[in-house]
């Protein structure tokens, strides 16, 4: 059995979310943080060995101390993440452990996710060395200029909307970051492809959504409702209502 790494980036800003008391991924939903949901989907798999969460330094001693039973009782790795999400994988990527063959790194605000989509992507992976969760353009595509005029209709035919998990093997996307430079790569598969290698695209759901704004808190509550829970998935923390961010 292939054994993999996790990483859940949780260091972002949320700007554009909006709270003053959350950032996204620490945000309630459903009775517990975005960043648990999204957690408990790899904490019960048996190919998982290793779970690293990313967060920033400011937040490291209130996240420490919020989440401590979930740490503990989960083993969970507890990292500094950067100024970007590539330096927060980066970071990560230095404390994988060497016998992980795989790296899975998944959103931690994009909790509504199926395990058979973690089993379809782990498994393409396997075969492949790199493979994403993407869904194909629907919408119809427009290039507007800086005033807000429509310059062209870009054609939406082989076009995908990268989701995660993103899977690669440990020894391509540590190269992919030795070689990143100051690159600014908005999702792993990126460098992995300036690599040359061939990232291969698992077809994921609409209903892993990433958590961007509060409306979209509202929208995920009701998906997960139509989701198979996660194995093992326990009681929720009796301090689950508790606001870290006030």
């Amino acid at each position: 059995m292939a054994r993999f790494a996790v990483i859940l980036p949780a260091a972002g800003a949320s700007s554009r979310f909006q709270d003053k008391h959350y950032k996204k991924p620490f945000a309630p939903l459903a009775g517990r943080a975005v960043w648990l949901h999204s957690l408990h989907r790899f904490s019960q798999r048996e190919d998982v060995i290793q779970i690293i969460v990313a967060v920033a330094p400011d937040d490291r001693e209130d996240f420490l101390s919020r989440f401590s039973a979930d740490i503990t009782l989960l083993g969970v790795q507890v990292v500094e993440g950067g100024r970007e999400r590539a330096d927060s994988v980066h970071n990560a990527l230095r404390h994988v452990k060497s016998d992980a063959e795989f790296v899975c790194v998944h959103d931690a605000a994009r909790p509504c996710l199926s395990e058979l989509w973690i089993d379809a992507v782990f498994q393409k992976a396997q075969q492949t060395g790199a493979a994403i969760l993407a869904v194909p353009v629907t919408a119809t595509l427009k290039r507007v200029d800086q005033s807000g005029v429509i310059v062209a209709t870009q054609p939406r035919e082989e076009l995908w909307e990268a989701q995660t998990p993103q899977v690669f093997r440990r020894d391509w996307l540590l190269e992919a970051y030795e070689k990143r430079g100051g690159f600014p790569a908005t999702d792993d598969a990126q460098l992995v492809e300036r690599l040359g290698k061939k990232v291969h695209v698992v077809p994921g759901s609409s209903l892993n959504i990433k958590i961007t704004t509060r409306d979209d808190l509202k929208l995920a509550e009701e998906i997960l409702k139509v989701l198979p829970k996660p194995k093992g998935l326990g009681p929720i923390h009796p301090f689950a209502g508790d606001d870290l961010w006030r």
